[in-house]
């Protein structure tokens, strides 16, 4: 689809439906992903852990759908890629301010009727066994994360970070959160650097749509592991996230786990966790400032 055409799908005060997506392994779960594709129908998807190189991406797959492709990829290990119905323009590979050989970051900015938006897809490292080097390279990923989005909120853009963020920010976040005492996913050095992120001022999408996670239980999770019979238990955890700068986030209307997804066959043991953005225009969200401090005068 031409940038044109994809535009003309638009209106004035259109929606766009944005997700994220581990899908652990593109060539295992390619006819999963697709089928999800067919019915979700989302505009833009992050995606994350593809485990393929970028030369052997299934892009033909993904075009026929509609959809561009960028990938950062790495054989058997890691990997990210951007799916999306609009054009992909100035495609960031990895951490502008880290040098790092996994593929662990993709960034690329879309054009629409409403002016641009960035979007990144994130895979965050595991960081276990947490005595191991795997660990401090969590913990500086991290870091080097924090710096860039620093340099992205000094923009005063509009932005989504999609992705696998390898963290269970709180207890709440976990059916039984006694188990992963200990793990690196759950450490107080990793929750303290997820807090620090959203302390810039990113915005936790499903958050700020749907209340505190964990306080209704399991309809936030995101995570079942493949062992032990997680899925059928329910024991979930919550570790995908859709991050969004204050101007994305002014226009977020609706955010959804697709947990169904977790039951189909050759399932990731991730879901992919999809938002709706009602795009406005920057002059028009510049117009709502003056009214809403009115309001509360």
């Amino acid at each position: 689809m031409n940038s044109a055409a994809a535009q003309d799908k638009q209106g004035s005060n259109d929606l766009l439906r944005i997700a994220t997506w581990n899908v652990n392994g593109i060539r295992a779960r390619l006819d999963t992903v697709l089928a999800w594709l067919k019915d979700a129908q989302p505009d833009v998807v992050c995606l994350q852990e593809v485990k393929i190189e970028e030369e052997k991406f299934p892009s033909l797959a993904f075009s026929e759908l509609g959809y561009n492709v960028v990938v950062h990829g790495q054989k058997s290990f890691n990997g990210v890629a951007i799916l999306s119905r609009l054009p992909l323009e100035d495609v960031q590979r990895g951490l502008p301010t880290w040098e790092d050989d996994q593929a662990r970051y993709i960034e690329a900015v879309i054009s629409t009727r409403q002016g641009a938006l960035r979007i990144a897809s994130v895979y965050a490292p595991n960081g276990n066994p947490v005595d191991s080097d795997k660990f401090p390279y969590k913990l500086r990923w991290m870091q080097a994360l924090q710096a860039h989005v620093q340099d992205l909120l000094a923009l005063e853009e509009a932005f989504v970070l999609g992705g696998d963020y390898n963290v269970i920010p709180t207890p709440a976040d976990a059916r039984n959160p006694e188990k992963w005492e200990g793990d690196a996913l759950a450490r107080p050095e990793t929750r303290a650097a997820f807090r620090r992120l959203l302390n810039l001022g990113l915005v936790d999408a499903l958050a700020a749509c749907n209340g505190t996670p964990g306080m209704e239980g399991e309809a936030a999770y995101t995570f079942w592991d493949y062992q032990g019979g997680a899925w059928q238990k329910n024991d979930g955890i919550r570790i995908d996230f859709l991050l969004l700068s204050p101007q994305a986030a002014d226009q977020v209307c609706a955010v959804q786990v697709e947990r169904h997804v977790r039951a189909w066959e050759k399932p990731s043991d991730h879901v992919p966790v999809a938002a709706s953005l009602r795009l406005r225009s920057r002059s028009a969200l510049d117009a709502l400032v003056p009214q809403t401090a009115s309001a509360n005068t």
